[in-house]
C-alpha cells in the first residue's frame, strides 16, 4: 500500500485513524528498512552530531541521525534497553546537555529516545537549531 492510499484510507474512516493514534505516516529511514506506521507528533529533522552516553562511570559514544523537539534516533553500536534513562551530551557548539529515555532499539543499528534540554539557558538555542533544520530562520517559531 502506497503512502497516498494509506492516507486515503485514513481520510475516510476516521475510526481507523483513532485508531492509528490520531496520525500516521510511513517514514523510510534512508536505508531501505521495512516502513512502519508512524504515531510521532512532532516532525522530524536529519541531523548528524557525535554525542557522548554518560551512562554511570561509563561513557559511550554516538551519533544523532535525526532529532525533533522531543525525541532522537541515536546510532550507537551499544546500546541500552528500553526505558533506560541517561545524560547525553551533543557536541554541538555550544555542547548540550540532554536528558534521554530509551523508547525503541534497532539492534545494530541504535535506538530510539525521548529527549529533553537538561539546561534551561539552551532550550533557546536547541529551538532555534530545530527551526534552522526545518529551513526557517532563526528567531521564528515552529
Amino acid at each position: 500500500m502506497t503512502y497516498s492510499q494509506h492516507q486515503t484510507e485514513l481520510d475516510a474512516n476516521p475510526w481507523l485513524a483513532l485508531l492509528a493514534g490520531g496520525f500516521a505516516k510511513f517514514m523510510d529511514n534512508g536505508e531501505n528498512l521495512s516502513r512502519r506506521l508512524e504515531r510521532r507528533w512532532a516532525p522530524r529533522y536529519l541531523f548528524r552530531a557525535d554525542l557522548e552516553i554518560e551512562w554511570g562511570s561509563a561513557v559511550l559514544t554516538g551519533k544523532t541521525r535525526d532529532i525533533s523537539s522531543n525525541g532522537m534516533f541515536i546510532e550507537a553500536a551499544d546500546t541500552l534497553w528500553i526505558g533506560a534513562g541517561f545524560m547525553a551530551r551533543l557536541n554541538v557548539h555550544p555542547p548540550m546537555k540532554v536528558e534521554c529515555s530509551v523508547k525503541r532499539v534497532e539492534p545494530g543499528l541504535g535506538m530510539g529516545v525521548s529527549m529533553a534540554v537538561a539546561e534551561s539557558d539552551h532550550q533557546k538555542y536547541y529551538q532555534d537549531l530545530l527551526v534552522s533544520l526545518a529551513g526557517n530562520p532563526p528567531g521564528t517559531a515552529l
